[in-house]
């Protein structure tokens, strides 16, 4: 499977060796593959990423990305009366500290898995972002983490993609913040927001002739044909909120269900036909629907060459979380060309079933799938889903971002 996927290997996993290890073409080969190899990304610390899985410690809780402070939102972490407990903290998916004698929840990230593969493509396009407790709301009695994950599919070039991993996260930050001061966040409104903003921020680099380290810059120097799909989830509490601008996509898997959370941005799509024909545009079939018969999809962040054709607003939905999710499935469209809703879903729930360890709770007659057990459930179902992909010859990157929703993980 190793070699049919392009080397895509999981933490933990080795590609079984078909010449004697001890052979010069051994060597050569190893070091022919290791281009490539895409590690599949796990709630870790960067510091202690390898190409071997760590074994977690079932109560870590990963830090935080929030730069602009500097800060570690998780800052606060377990202490020592809350360690002595870490099999009850993950049955609650929760931290507890005591911050002067009142006890403080601090709900933790969910567990995911991260696989991005540049596949029987020439140049890997395709970024993924992840960011727990991005940003926070604060209770007297509770802190409310905000949890971010995206996947961004670039096209023409990276850099787009490249941007948007490193300051989507940060603007949508700063629009909640904005929001706070209100009695809830208006999701719609500050996601399209913060859309605006990152389209804004590439179109003024090519006008300040900001330098990438990229392709484009060699062949067409400053050049704004270039763009990026993004799918976005923020993972709250008690919601799900996803923001999508073109054919990425995400899904929900509840009891069992796949249930859209994005609809995919086709210039064929009625409603965006209709709105790029009266916006003086045309759709062109040349091999399949394509913007003006350039682009094969409707919005994106970039492109500024094809504007207002292709705008930068995304489709927001927001749903209630229920104690019946079971995963969240990000992807760039090179799974979901070749791989159905309901099939990814499948397999995610397999991954979760086979992991699940049971741990004995003092005074409880049911047990809880261990932290460790979920996080390389979610990495496997990444892995597998990538394979999948790949096997069934999706000719794009494939980068996918599975995150486990359980919250009440009894098995009784």
């Amino acid at each position: 499977m190793a070699e049919i996927c392009c080397g895509v290997v999981g933490a933990g996993e080795t590609p079984t060796p078909t010449i004697e290890p001890t052979s010069r073409n051994f060597i050569r080969r190893s070091l022919d593959f290791l281009p490539l190899k895409y590690i599949a990304d796990m709630a870790i610390p960067p510091e202690n990423i390898s190409r071997k899985r760590q074994k977690l410690d079932p109560s870590f809780s990963p830090p935080s990305r929030k730069s602009e402070k500097g800060v570690d939102s998780s800052e606060s972490g377990t202490n020592e009366k809350s360690t002595k407990n870490e099999v009850v903290l993950v049955a609650n998916r929760s931290n507890v500290s005591e911050i002067e004698n009142e006890v403080v929840v601090v709900e933790e990230c969910p567990k995911y898995g991260i696989t991005s593969v540049c596949g029987r493509r020439r140049e890997m396009e395709d970024t993924v972002s992840v960011h727990p407790s991005f940003c926070e709301e604060k209770t007297e009695q509770k802190q409310k983490p905000f949890h971010f994950f995206s996947v961004y599919d670039g096209h023409g070039c990276s850099h787009v993609a490249t941007m948007c991993k490193q300051r989507l996260h940060e603007i949508v930050d700063d629009e909640i913040n904005k929001e706070k001061e209100k009695e809830s966040v208006d999701w719609k409104s500050t996601m399209e927001k913060s859309f605006i903003r990152m389209d804004e921020e590439v179109l003024n680099s090519t006008k300040t002739k900001q330098s990438f380290t990229c392709k484009c810059e060699l062949q067409t120097p400053h050049c704004d044909a270039v763009g990026s799909t993004a799918v976005v989830a923020v993972v709250t509490p008690e919601k799900i909120i996803v923001s999508n601008c073109g054919d990425s996509r995400a899904i929900l898997c509840r009891k069992g269900v796949a249930i859209p959370l994005s609809s995919d941005h086709k210039p064929d799509r009625p409603d965006e036909l209709d709105r790029i024909n009266s916006a003086g545009g045309r759709v062109i079939y040349w091999d399949g629907a394509r913007v003006l018969g350039v682009l094969a999809m409707s919005r994106a962040i970039g492109d500024n060459y094809l504007k207002p054709y292709v705008i930068s607003e995304p489709e927001v939905t927001v749903t209630e979380r229920s104690d019946d999710d079971e995963c969240l499935i990000l992807a760039s469209d090179g799974l979901w060309d070749v791989v159905e809703n309901d099939t990814a879903c499948r397999v995610v729930q397999m991954c979760l079933k086979a992991a699940e360890k049971t741990v004995s709770l003092p005074g409880s007659p049911g047990s809880v799938v261990t932290g460790e057990g979920s996080d390389k459930a979610c990495s496997d179902a990444s892995i597998l889903l990538t394979k999948l992909a790949l096997a069934r010859h999706s000719s794009d990157n494939v980068s996918v971002v599975v995150v486990d929703l359980r919250r009440d993980q009894r098995q009784h």
